[in-house]
């Protein structure tokens, strides 16, 4: 339940319009802002203020009473929506696994933990900053993915590492990210020997560094999630 309020309020903080995502997350729990306002002792017109963003953006105390009055409000009428959204993310880890760090690290950091070795855009490893990683199945996110899964790619911060297992040449991450309108940091392929040229093509016009590691999946997850 934690995990589902820190990305629906990660994504609230992200939002190029705050108060419209504040809005969709309201109506998808069929709460009215009179209800809302209600739940959290302030006037329906400052809910409205919020959600047609005249007022000014929320701070992070102001995100975090609202996602949790939304929870609240929906425990007393039984949970349902907090249960569908959890069915939601136990599907989703069936394509793909994310973990943010605690803190920012250097992208060059990031290579030496996966004992990895860059094949492209070496120059931005000293200016690319991650927050974390997502362990991605290749071809059951390509083929299978429900679509409204791939926004959950990013987690709630979105400047993150996708490692790539299952691939043959990179080619088909690589172009999916291509024309995706949000794009990962970097790109790491899994125990993969010889990466497609047209796959190397794409990381350079976009500025994405692809690395290549074969560190057993097990030990890389247990020394990034130290982080």
């Amino acid at each position: 339940m934690e995990k589902m309020k820190l990305s629906m309020a990660g994504e609230i903080a992200m939002s190029e319009s705050p108060g419209e995502t504040m809005r969709k997350w309201r109506e998808l729990f069929a709460i009215s802002q009179a209800e809302l306002a209600k739940h959290l002792n302030i006037s329906s017109s400052t809910i409205s203020d919020y959600e047609s963003n005249r007022r000014k953006s929320p701070g992070i105390n102001v995100i975090k009473r609202f996602v949790n009055a939304l929870f609240e409000i929906d425990a007393k009428r039984g949970g349902m929506i907090a249960k569908k959204l959890s069915q939601e993310e136990k599907e989703s880890e069936e394509y793909f696994e994310v973990h943010e760090f605690t803190r920012g690290i250097l992208l060059s950091d990031f290579v030496g933990i996966i004992g990895g070795k860059v094949l492209t855009n070496k120059e931005l490893l000293d200016e690319i900053k991650i927050y974390g990683y997502t362990l991605i199945d290749s071809m059951k996110v390509i083929l299978e993915m429900p679509y409204p899964h791939f926004p959950k790619l990013y987690g709630s911060i979105g400047d993150k590492a996708f490692v790539f297992t299952g691939v043959s040449t990179g080619r088909s991450p690589l172009v999916v990210i291509r024309v995706a309108p949000t794009k990962p940091k970097a790109v790491v392929l899994f125990n993969l020997d010889k990466v497609d040229p047209l796959a190397l093509k794409i990381s350079e016009r976009e500025k994405i560094p692809v690395i290549v590691t074969k560190m057993e999946i097990s030990k890389m997850k247990e020394a990034l999630n130290k982080i």
